[in-house]
């Protein structure tokens, strides 16, 4: 996924619905790259190392990769990894950057209204515990997608349809930190980590040696590991994702079919629309048409 950050101004309809979104965003830190990119952000949301930053709603932050620190003025500096998410409050000084020979990725939601604002108020999230770690999950991954499409496509009424987001994460968020599910006995664990990386990675083709690499096991091993577990080859299970998320968007968007190709990782039109046409039975035009938008 490409950069992404969007900064939504709040109406009155959006006041009145409870719960409204303030800013979503992904950004990818290489390694000994600047932290943070205060040239794509307002001045509002600037901050440096050593002044910090305080802002005026909540936020979720999710690390999907790398590794860096965190310090807030309820909570001394800790070391933050993948998989984990921390909450902003508003009004609470805060500071937090990728490890620089490390470097990671960020996405993150800015949100108020008074239904978060009562949850918070009933102990759901506490400022001196705000750092959570929910692992490499793949139903927040993908909700972070979804959120960060449905606002890139900007139909009518999408304020509201991104507020239901919010929810969603809140949920999954709430749930990790209750409910914690490490199975770290499981000899397949490392299978939950592959997967999440190819659901990072819609976008693009993935060399499945390199993700192999990354999980520091064999290809063979990757392989016959991950088609005991998932039914399928790392191939094809990237395959059916990357499809999955182009017929969405045929269902869902008005994008042109070749955007969408593009999205999705296809390098050309027609090999697209032949892959596609082999697993929906009909071309991504005939599809569009039998699945109009509401």
């Amino acid at each position: 996924m490409k950069n992404f950050h969007k900064y939504l101004a709040k109406t009155t309809i959006e006041d009145n619905w409870g719960l409204y979104v303030t800013t979503v965003g992904y950004t990818k830190i290489g390694q000994h790259q600047p932290y943070p990119l205060s040239r794509e952000h307002p001045s509002t949301h600037r901050f440096t190392w050593n002044k910090g930053r305080i802002l005026n709603d909540y936020y979720i932050v999710f690390i999907s990769q790398g590794s860096g620190v965190f310090e807030t003025a309820h909570q001394a500096s800790s070391t933050i990894q993948e998989g984990s998410c921390f909450l902003l409050f508003p009004g609470t000084w805060h500071r937090y950057k990728p490890i620089s020979k490390i470097g990671w990725e960020e996405y993150w939601i800015g949100f108020n209204g008074y239904y978060p604002q009562r949850l918070m108020k009933s102990g759901f999230f506490s400022k001196k515990n705000p750092v959570i770690h929910v692992g490499l999950h793949e139903e927040l991954l993908a909700t972070f997608h979804n959120l960060i499409h449905t606002i890139k496509n900007a139909t009518p009424g999408y304020h509201q349809l991104i507020a239901g987001f919010v929810v969603q994460l809140l949920s999954l968020v709430y749930n990790a930190s209750v409910y914690k599910k490490e199975n770290t006995g499981d000899a397949f664990q490392y299978i939950s980590k592959a997967k999440f990386l190819l659901q990072e990675a819609l976008e693009s083709d993935v060399s499945m040696t390199h993700v192999a690499q990354q999980l520091t096991v064999s290809y063979s091993k990757f392989r016959k590991d991950f088609k005991a577990v998932t039914g399928l080859s790392p191939n094809q299970y990237h395959l059916e994702l990357r499809l999955g998320k182009a017929s969405e968007l045929l269902r869902a968007t008005s994008l042109p079919v070749r955007e969408i190709a593009d999205q999705t990782g296809f390098d050309t039109l027609f090999y697209f629309s032949r892959i596609f046409k082999k697993k929906f039975g009909q071309s991504p035009k005939h599809y569009r048409e039998r699945h109009p938008r509401g």
